[in-house]
């Protein structure tokens, strides 16, 4: 299956999700195999509500996906997974992805400080 380059505007949603430490060690341990949301943050050592922003994070960068499945005694267990994705950052790729953006502003990070007089 060949997975398609992302747009300019993915490349950069994908590279700002990556580009948190904590988002980064989430992601090695789902390249590991597929885990649910509770034991992932025990083994990553956060508490489940800060996991849950990190894993939205990187789900809206089409990093990760997630699927709910029913346990044994009928509870509601959210599942996690590595989705498909390849990236070559190379020049070439990064002259392609930036002839498709379509907003040359940053959607994320602190506001411009103003000067005081």
């Amino acid at each position: 299956m060949t997975v398609a380059q992302p747009t300019g505007d993915e490349l950069v949603e994908m590279l700002a999700a990556l580009a948190n430490p904590l988002r980064l060690r989430i992601m090695a341990k789902l390249a590991e195999g597929r885990d649910y949301v509770s034991h992932l943050a025990r083994e990553i050592g956060v508490s489940r509500p800060l996991l849950h922003m990190h894993l939205q994070r990187l789900e809206a960068a089409g990093l990760i996906t997630g699927s709910f499945e029913l346990s044994d005694d009928g509870k509601a267990m959210k599942y996690y997974e590595v989705a498909e994705f390849d990236l070559h950052l190379t020049a070439a790729a990064l002259v392609a992805a930036a002839q498709t953006l379509t907003s040359s502003e940053p959607t994320t990070g602190p506001a411009p400080k103003e000067r005081s007089r």
